[in-house]
C-alpha cells in the first residue's frame, strides 16, 4: 500500500512536471516561429553611443537590396547596429552615388569599425532622399559575437531610422531555457527522492 501511494504521487508529480515543461515549450516556440517585422525606432537615439571599452572591432555587413527595389538610388543610407550592452555600431554614410551601390537585386559588401560588441541583436537603417530603397536582407559577422541575419523585405522610410530590436526577446528566450531546466532538476530531485525511501 506504501509503494502504491508513492507511486502514486511520483506520477502526479511527473505529470505535473511534463505539463510545465510542455507550457515552456510551446511559448518559446510561439516566439520562434513568430517572424519579426522592421519598424520605425520611437526612441532610437544616435547620440547615444556608449564606448564600453577602447578597443576596436571589425564587422562585416552584407547587404541585399530586393529584386523590387527602385532601379538605383541616390538617397544616403546610414547604418546602426549593436548589443543589449549598449555597444553600438554607426556609419553615416554606406551609400556611394559615384558606385552601383544599392541597386535592384544586388549585394554590397561592407568593412567597418566600432566598438567591440557581443551578439548583435538590433540594426536600423536612416535613407534620406527621394529615390526609395528596399533591401532584402542584412548580414552581419563581428569578431565575438555569432553572424546575424535580419530580413527586411520592405521600403526603408525616409527621414527615420527603421529596423530591428530583439535584444529583449534574446533576454527572455534565456528566461525559458533557465525555467526548463528548473523543471528538470525539480524532476531530479523528486526521483532521486522517490527512490531514496
Amino acid at each position: 500500500m506504501k509503494m502504491m501511494k508513492k507511486t502514486e504521487v511520483f506520477l502526479q508529480l511527473l505529470l505535473l512536471l511534463a505539463q510545465g515543461i510542455g507550457a515552456t515549450l510551446s511559448v518559446a516556440e510561439f516566439q520562434s516561429s513568430s517572424t519579426p517585422r522592421p519598424h520605425a525606432a520611437e526612441s532610437f537615439n544616435i547620440s547615444y553611443i556608449q564606448m564600453k571599452t577602447v578597443e576596436s572591432c571589425p564587422y562585416t555587413v552584407v547587404i541585399s537590396t530586393s529584386c523590387t527595389s527602385t532601379v538605383r538610388t541616390k538617397d544616403q543610407i546610414s547604418i546602426a547596429f549593436g548589443d543589449a550592452s549598449g555597444n553600438q555600431i554607426y556609419a553615416p554614410r554606406l551609400d556611394d552615388p559615384t558606385s552601383n551601390t544599392f541597386e535592384r537585386c544586388s549585394t554590397d559588401t561592407f568593412q567597418l569599425n566600432g566598438p567591440c560588441a557581443y551578439q548583435i541583436c538590433y540594426v536600423y537603417f536612416y535613407r534620406s532622399g527621394h529615390d526609395g530603397w528596399k533591401p532584402r536582407s542584412v548580414k552581419i559577422y563581428g569578431h565575438n559575437t555569432k553572424a546575424v541575419t535580419f530580413q527586411y523585405d520592405t521600403f526603408i522610410p525616409p527621414e527615420t531610422w527603421y529596423g530591428f530590436n530583439l535584444c529583449n526577446e534574446s533576454s527572455s528566450s534565456h528566461h525559458l531555457s533557465t525555467r526548463t531546466g528548473f523543471f528538470c532538476a525539480v524532476l531530479a530531485f523528486v526521483f532521486s527522492f522517490l527512490m531514496y525511501y
